[in-house]
C-alpha cells in the first residue's frame, strides 16, 4: 500500500496545515423538484486566508487530487458530483481520474471554445462524462457547447423575464437539464419552477417562508414540552411516557428506532418505559430529539434535517476541542434549524427551548463562546473558508481539527441513514 493511502484523513489534513497548505473541499447541495438531493457541487478551497476561485486551473488540479486521495464518495454518498473544469483541465484530460459515471463536468459559458475543445468534450460524453454549461445566461442561446451539455446552469435571479421566455422557447424540445442557481428564497424557488426549472441549488430550502403567527402551534407546543422533559437532568418517566405517547406517529417512530439493528437489542422493546431502561436514558433523549425533530420537518425538505444532523454532530465532536459541553453543543448544532422546519422565527422559537439562556442566545446570532462551533459550521456551510478561518483563530481553535470533526460528523451522519443517532 502507498504511503498517502496508509495515512488517515486527520494525518493528511495535519501534514497539509504543517505545510501551509489548509485546504479542504465543501459541497453545496442541488435538489430536485421534490426536495430530494440529486448531487452536489463541490467546491475547492486552499490556505486559511486565501480563497481560491472554484475555475483556476489550481483549484481544478487540487480537487482532482483529492477526489484521488479521499474517493468522490467521500464527498457525495454516491450522488453526482458536478466539479468545476478549467480548459486545461479538459484538454489535458486531468478530469479522466474521476469516475464518469458520477461526475458532471462543469463549464464556463465565458469560456473560450475551440474546434479543438468542442472535440475533447465529445470524447468525455462518449466515455459517458456528462456535462454542464454554468453561469449561462439568456445571451447564450447559441453557444458552441448548448447542444452538447447534459445541464446548463443559471443565476435565476439575475435572469430577466424576457430572457426567461427566450430560454424556454429555444430549449423546449430538448432533454437539457435546467438548474437555477442562487435561489435563496421560496419566492425565487417557486418562480423557477414556474420558469421550468427542474432542479435548483441554493439556501432556499434553510430559509423557507416564515407563519405569520405570535405563538407556536398547539401540536409543536407539546412536542417543546417533550423536549424541555428531556433535557431535565433526571428524567421522570410519568410525565415523559404520556406525552410521547400522546403523539401516534412519534411513538412508533421512537419504537421503531429503538429496535433498529443499529443497537442490536435482542429483546423487542414495546414500551417507552422499557426503551427508556434498556438503551438509557442518555441515548433515549438523542432519539426523542431526533424523532421529535423528524416529525417537526415532515413538510420541508429532508436536506434540512441532515444538515442539523450534521451540525449537531460537529458540534458535539468540537466540543472538546473548545471546553464546551458536548451534549449541550450537540443540541444547540441541531436545533439552529429549527426555524426552517417549523417556518417559525428564531426568536419565537428560543423561548420555548429547554436549553441554558447562553444557548439561546447563541441561537439567536449573538457572538458567544458557546456560539463559536456553530458559526464556524455556518460559514462553512457558505463556502466562506476566509470567515471560518477568523472565527477559529478568534477562539484559539485549529483549523484542520475542526475540518476533521466536520467530515467525520458527515461519515457519521451517512452511516446512520435513517437510522437512529
Amino acid at each position: 500500500m502507498s504511503t498517502i493511502h496508509s495515512m488517515t484523513t486527520a494525518d493528511i489534513l495535519e501534514a497539509r496545515a504543517d505545510a501551509g497548505e489548509m485546504r479542504y473541499i465543501a459541497r453545496q447541495p442541488i435538489l430536485d423538484e421534490k426536495s430530494r438531493v440529486y448531487g452536489y457541487e463541490l467546491h475547492f478551497e486552499i490556505n486559511p486566508n486565501t480563497v481560491l476561485e472554484s475555475k483556476s486551473v489550481q483549484a481544478t488540479r487540487a480537487i482532482l487530487d483529492d477526489t484521488l486521495i479521499f474517493g468522490v464518495d467521500r464527498f457525495t454518498n454516491g450522488l453526482p458530483a458536478f466539479v468545476n473544469c478549467t480548459g486545461e483541465a479538459l484538454t489535458e484530460q486531468l478530469v479522466t481520474v474521476l469516475p464518469p459515471a458520477t461526475s458532471v463536468l462543469e463549464l464556463s459559458a465565458s469560456m473560450e471554445v475551440s474546434p479543438w475543445l468542442i472535440g475533447v468534450c465529445r470524447k468525455l460524453k462518449d466515455s459517458k462524462f456528462r456535462l454542464a454549461l454554468v453561469d449561462f445566461t439568456g445571451k447564450d442561446l447559441s453557444h458552441p457547447l448548448l447542444d452538447l451539455v447534459d445541464f446548463i446552469k443559471v443565476n435565476f435571479a439575475e435572469l430577466g423575464a424576457a430572457e426567461c421566455q427566450q430560454m424556454r422557447l429555444r430549449l423546449k424540445d430538448s432533454s437539457m437539464m435546467k438548474i437555477a442557481n442562487k435561489v435563496e428564497t421560496q419566492e425565487v424557488y417557486r418562480k423557477a419552477r414556474e420558469a421550468g426549472f427542474t432542479y435548483f441549488q441554493g439556501y432556499y430550502f434553510c430559509h423557507p417562508e416564515l407563519i405569520r403567527t405570535s405563538k407556536i402551534p398547539a401540536n409543536r407546543a407539546s412536542h417543546f414540552e417533550l423536549m424541555r422533559q428531556l433535557h431535565k437532568y433526571h428524567l421522570d418517566l410519568r410525565k415523559v411516557g404520556p406525552l410521547v405517547m400522546r403523539d401516534a406517529a412519534l411513538t412508533y417512530r421512537l419504537l421503531r428506532l429503538v429496535n433498529s439493528p443499529i443497537y442490536g437489542l435482542r429483546q423487542e422493546v414495546r414500551s417507552i418505559e422499557s426503551a427508556i431502561i434498556v438503551i438509557g436514558e442518555n441515548t433515549f433523549r438523542r432519539i426523542a430529539t431526533l424523532a421529535i425533530l423528524s416529525e417537526i420537518n415532515a413538510e420541508q425538505p429532508p436536506e434540512i434535517l441532515h444538515m442539523a444532523l450534521v451540525r449537531a454532530r460537529f458540534c458535539e465532536l468540537a466540543a472538546t476541542l473548545s471546553d464546551l459541553e458536548p451534549d449541550e453543543q450537540y443540541l444547540t448544532g441541531m436545533l439552529s434549524l429549527l426555524p426552517a422546519m417549523m417556518r417559525q422565527s428564531m426568536e419565537t422559537l428560543a423561548p420555548e427551548l429547554p436549553l441554558r439562556d447562553e444557548i439561546r442566545q447563541a441561537l439567536l446570532g449573538t457572538a458567544s463562546r458557546e456560539r463559536c462551533l456553530l458559526s464556524w459550521i455556518e460559514a462553512h456551510e457558505r463556502n466562506e473558508l476566509a470567515e471560518s478561518s477568523t472565527i477559529a483563530k478568534a477562539n484559539r481553535l485549529n483549523q484542520s481539527k475542526l475540518l476533521q470533526c466536520f467530515i467525520d460528523a458527515e461519515d457519521w451522519d451517512a452511516a446512520a441513514g435513517s437510522g437512529a443517532v
